[in-house]
Formats: structure tokens, sequence, C-alpha cells
């Protein structure tokens, strides 16, 4: 099966979890809150510090470039190094996906056992899209 219809969702759920994440950066601390960011993060960003924007907006820029990538292997203009990159993100998804589940176990009070299941869940369906895209 061609991998297009996946990297089309891999695209589109990078771009919207970037989209999410700038929503974080513009609407403060509640949106932290409510998408599940640590107590600290949470406090930061209601103090007004610096860190928990620039954070996010990182993590934004990572999402877009994993969007851009995801929508340029579906044009068949796929951008430098997709050969490599389109299954390293799968993998990172993946372990970040693992590594969400079993902190959730081990450690859920760290930002709570619904942030790492939905989170991981989020993951593991982004990289599982990734996968499917990147072994088309």
């Amino acid at each position: 099966m061609d991998g297009f219809p996946w990297l089309l969702i891999a695209a589109a759920g990078s771009a919207i979890a970037a989209l999410l994440h700038i929503g974080c950066i513009a609407f403060g601390a509640s949106w932290y809150e409510r998408f599940g960011a640590g107590r600290r993060v949470i406090r930061l960003a209601a103090a007004g510090h610096w860190w928990p924007p620039l954070m996010t907006a990182g993590i934004t820029a990572v999402l877009l470039a994993w969007a851009l990538y995801a929508l340029a292997a579906t044009r068949h203009a796929p951008l430098p190094g997709s050969d490599w990159v389109l299954p390293g993100i799968a993998t990172l998804l993946l372990l970040r996906a693992a590594m969400g589940f079993a902190l959730g176990v081990l450690r859920p009070g760290y930002n709570g056992r619904r942030f790492w299941l939905l989170s991981s869940l989020a993951c593991l369906a982004l990289g599982l899209a990734f996968a499917f895209g990147a072994a088309r």
C-alpha cells in the first residue's frame, strides 16, 4: 500500500499538535494546565517567565518541521534526508509513547496519569502514521 494517506495523517497530526502548542504560548498558564504540563511549567507561565514559551516554541518548531517532511514526501518531492528522517521521527515518537506509558505507571504524579496516557496515545498514533508512511 502506498504511504501517501499515512504521510498525510502524519503531517496533519504534527500540524495540529504544533497549533495546540502555539495555543499554549498564546493563552498561557490555563492552556498549559489544560494540556497537562507539570506544575512548575504552569507556575512559571502564570508568572510570565520566559522559559515555558521558549520551550514550547522549540517543540512547535520541531513539530512543524516534522509536518513539512511528511507533507513533502506526499508530493513526491521529499526533503533532503527523508529516507532516514521519516523513520527517525517514527522511532522518536514510538519511544516517547513507550516512555510515557511507563512514566504513567511508575511516576504518575509528575504530570498525572491522564496526561501520560493521552499524550502517549497521541505519540503512538502519530509514530505509527510516520512509520507506515515511511515504509511505503
